[in-house]
């Protein structure tokens, strides 16, 4: 999975992209800091790991991954080159989803680009922007594909149906994830035109540290502007998180986190919500060797999980064994829950569930 930090110039996106890989991208009180993407892998936190580790015992533990990118702050005429738009645009493109961080915090030393804090007018413009882009692909394609309706091409004919539907949707300020259009003509026409306003997104309100656990007035302005929008919104003080990523100690930075109200850090629920978002799900191989996190999306059967291992563990399925976590926590040992009789021998069309720990058996 690979997700994109989006935003205006100085909201935040380095440093949210610092707290969630340690890479330390460059981060500054100036416009453009960023001009080449930095990129990142997270690990994906899952206290079920911790938990087989302990009953398992083995060589080593691979948690689950993320893909991280920073992009470089849009601004208004990206879609036109402006800034370094055309560049940030493509790099925007190759990603799964869009983390589109806000500004939601007043700060008399941290310039905006725009001259004052205002979340919704930040996200609208960078939404034209992305419709821009995403208006001049749906352009081209029907410019190609209404020459071939002309024709009396029927197949042709539905799809200038479906585009030029795109283009009135993105003409009137709509991205094209907020568009009713029928689920199989999603998959058939717009899926590959792999437009960036289709990808999901996590808006990432950014405030002060007061306001960290119950939001402000800004995060409520967000809340109702994207109601009419499939997205989700997290509530991070993205400051805060940098701050306690630098303690050294995981006691430390879980005292922090106490005093300031909070659970987890907000790395951790943002990484969940991006997995939410795209909707994903993970299962887990365990071994002496290793025990190991496989992401896959929720829904996939047991030989396209199989797959994700190696393409030969998918073609050459047989069959799958499969514990439920709960079970192996239950009796302790992968033995004892075969005693128990409760590893279950499982086919091709078994719908994998987040948190099984499976076995494959194959044959090539």
């Amino acid at each position: 999975m690979k997700a994109g930090i989006v935003g205006l110039p100085n909201v935040g996106k380095s440093t949210l992209f610092n707290c969630l890989s340690n890479a330390k991208a460059q981060s500054a009180n100036f416009p453009f800091c960023t001009i080449e993407p930095n990129i990142g892998v997270v690990n994906v936190p899952d206290p079920r790991l911790e938990q087989l580790d302990k009953l398992v015992n083995p060589e080593k533990v691979i948690p689950a991954t993320v893909e991280i990118v920073d992009i470089a702050g849009l601004v208004k005429g990206a879609s036109k080159g402006e800034g370094l738009g055309n560049q940030f645009l493509a790099n925007i493109r190759e990603t799964d989803a869009i983390l589109h961080v806000l500004r939601c915090f007043d700060h008399d030393n941290v310039v905006h680009v725009d001259g004052s804090v205002n979340p919704v007018r930040d996200k609208e413009t960078i939404d034209m922007e992305l419709q821009l882009k995403d208006l001049e692909s749906v352009e081209k394609r029907l410019d190609r594909v209404g020459r071939a309706a002309k024709t009396g091409d029927k197949e042709a004919q539905k799809e200038v149906a479906v585009l030029t539907e795109l283009k009135d949707g993105l003409e009137s300020g709509i991205s094209v994830r907020a568009l009713n259009i029928a689920e199989e003509d999603r998959q058939e026409y717009v899926k590959t035109l792999q437009l960036i306003t289709d990808k999901p997104v996590l808006y990432v309100c950014n405030v002060d540290e007061a306001s960290a656990v119950d939001g402000n007035h800004y995060v409520d302005k967000v809340r109702k502007a994207v109601e009419g929008e499939e997205a989700e919104i997290l509530v991070l003080a993205v400051g805060t998180e940098a701050d306690i990523m630098e303690l050294e100690t995981y006691e430390e930075r879980q005292m922090f986190l106490e005093d300031l109200g909070l659970e987890e850090p907000g790395s951790s629920k943002l990484i969940q919500a991006a997995y939410n978002l795209l909707h994903l799900q993970t299962y887990f191989t365990a071994g002496p060797k290793e025990v190991r996190a496989w992401t896959i999306p929720i829904g996939v059967t047991a030989p396209q999980a199989a797959g994700v291992i190696h393409t030969d563990f998918e073609k050459g399925f047989i069959r799958a064994e499969v514990i439920a976590l709960a079970d192996y926590q239950k009796y302790g040992s992968e033995a004892k829950v075969k005693e128990a009789g409760k590893m279950r021998i499982e086919g091709k069309d078994y719908v994998v569930k987040d948190g099984d720990v499976m076995h494959f058996r194959f044959n090539v």
